[in-house]
């Protein structure tokens, strides 16, 4: 499961939509369903996930987020990711997130549900 992790995220800061696509298809499901406080509704399927990642890259040229903690205990995953790169005014700048999921038996992603802070 942390390789799938490692790699969902990874692909946050890859400014190339097609290898970002890539990766994130090889770290979920195909009935994987994400969610977090800006994403507006529990979010389906790899295509839209992988726009919705997009939108982050496009937002934020530059950003990467890190896996910086994660633990699992009775197959449920939580983990904290840090956002992070240059600010409008050139300074680094770093935000967290605390999400939950669970993946299937070969270890990719079913569901990720992301919290700030």
């Amino acid at each position: 499961m942390d390789d799938a992790l490692t790699t969902f995220f990874a692909a946050w800061g890859e400014a190339d939509a097609a290898a970002r696509r890539g990766m994130i298809a090889n770290a979920i499901t195909a009935g994987f369903t994400y969610s977090d406080p800006r994403s507006g509704a529990r979010l389906t399927g790899l295509d839209t996930v992988a726009d919705y990642v997009g939108q982050f890259s496009a937002n934020a040229p530059g950003w990467t987020a890190t896996v910086e903690t994660s633990a699992e205990v009775n197959g449920y995953l939580r983990a904290t990711v840090a956002f992070g790169g240059k600010g409008p005014d050139g300074t680094d700048m770093v935000q967290h997130g605390t999400y939950f999921g669970e993946a299937d038996a070969d270890g990719k992603l079913s569901m990720l549900a992301g919290f700030v802070g």
